[in-house]
């Protein structure tokens, strides 16, 4: 059996189903998503790309779409078939087993949103937004939406506390030596976990941000980014914690827009976060710079997959962002000045204003 008949078949599983289901957090956002946009769904065709058990396809048939074409590959859409049908909207919705790569729509017609939940851990694992991009470019017209229209990988340094401080004193003895060894097993792979927000040491870095209106492919082949952080609290550096937001289409400048966030500051969701743990620890001190580049290249043999390699970097030979929030000497200088040409900024702006009231005065 190849990878891809492996991925198509492991969604056969009710299990996997039932946990995206109960991600309250997931679910609830992409019905909020629907629901408050009805006059975006009302009388439109609409395709639910993976649509698993059907709840996405049957919240867009409550909106008000007139047609929705809910596409699954594997044998789940026969359940998806009956969520239909007890939700009685087998008018509305029609059910296509197949991957969607394969698909032909009647008269080669055109939907006006694609609604897909493509998202992997890490956001990019799994590979199913090729899919979803795949059927943009064959289905969606010119003016369509995407649910969800972006998204967004964050990267942040962190402490892991929960894997390694009980091994420090484990019911009165010191394991160090095996936490140690635990540390080189467990850095040879991403290990997805809850993180706690007071164990990010340093602010988020924006690793990526992807428009799926426009979005290619080949551009989704490797992501790299590097960078400098100053640590926000002393602490043990551990790894690098990663995440992702999903942005909606908002439709009204009084509407704010609505955000799938899987963030340690956000509400847990089954996606949790993915932490590259370091094969070694060290202790870090308030404002102190840490530097490293983060890749991710999709793999050779099996696409739906991506290697993850971290490079630690001397902050001593990179370039820092400005401003940045280290302590090291060049960093702080430019702040200084950043701060003093705010000042004068200010100075002048009030000195004008005052020249305009004086003037005002004068000519009455």
């Amino acid at each position: 059996m190849d990878s891809n008949q492996d991925y198509f078949t492991s969604y056969e599983d009710l299990e996997i189903h039932r946990l995206m289901l109960e991600d309250f957090n997931r679910t609830e956002t992409y019905r909020k998503a629907i629901h408050e946009h009805k006059e975006c769904f009302k009388n439109k065709i609409v395709m639910d790309v993976g649509c698993g058990t059907g709840i996405l396809s049957v919240f867009c048939a409550q909106a008000g779409a007139k047609k929705v074409y809910a596409v699954e590959a594997s044998n789940i859409a026969n359940i998806a078939k009956e969520v239909v049908k007890e939700n009685n909207f087998e008018e509305v919705i029609e059910v296509i087993q197949n991957e969607v790569e394969n698909v032909v729509l009647p008269n080669n017609e055109k939907v006006d949103i694609i609604v897909s939940e493509w998202m992997g851990f890490y956001l990019l694992h799994e590979g199913m937004l090729d899919s979803v991009l795949v059927a943009r470019d064959k289905f969606l017209k010119e003016d369509g939406q995407m649910f969800p229209e972006s998204a967004s990988i964050y990267v942040a340094p962190c402490s892991v506390p929960s894997l390694y401080h009980q091994w420090d004193n484990f019911h009165g003895v010191s394991m160090f030596t095996f936490a140690k060894l635990l540390r080189m097993e467990r850095s040879k792979k991403p290990e997805v976990m809850q993180i706690q927000p007071e164990d990010l040491l340093g602010n988020e870095i924006l690793l990526a941000c992807i428009n799926l209106k426009d979005v290619q492919i080949s551009e989704l082949d490797s992501l790299e980014i590097q960078h400098v952080v100053g640590v926000n609290k002393a602490g043990k550096y551990q790894g690098l914690c990663l995440w992702f937001d999903c942005t909606f289409p908002v439709f009204s400048d009084s509407c704010k827009p609505i955000v799938l966030s899987t963030s340690p500051h956000s509400p847990l969701t089954h996606w949790k976060q993915t932490i590259i743990l370091y094969p070694e620890e060290r202790e870090v001190e308030e404002s102190e710079p840490l530097a490293f580049k983060l890749s991710m290249s999709r793999d050779i043999i099996n696409n739906r997959r991506y290697n993850l390699q971290v490079v630690i970097l001397d902050p001593d030979t990179v370039d820092h962002p400005i401003p940045c929030s280290c302590d090291m000497t060049k960093c702080n200088l430019i702040k200084m000045i950043m701060l003093q040409h705010a000042a004068q900024t200010i100075d002048e702006k009030n000195t004008t204003e005052e020249i305009l009231e004086d003037e005002v005065i004068d000519d009455s």
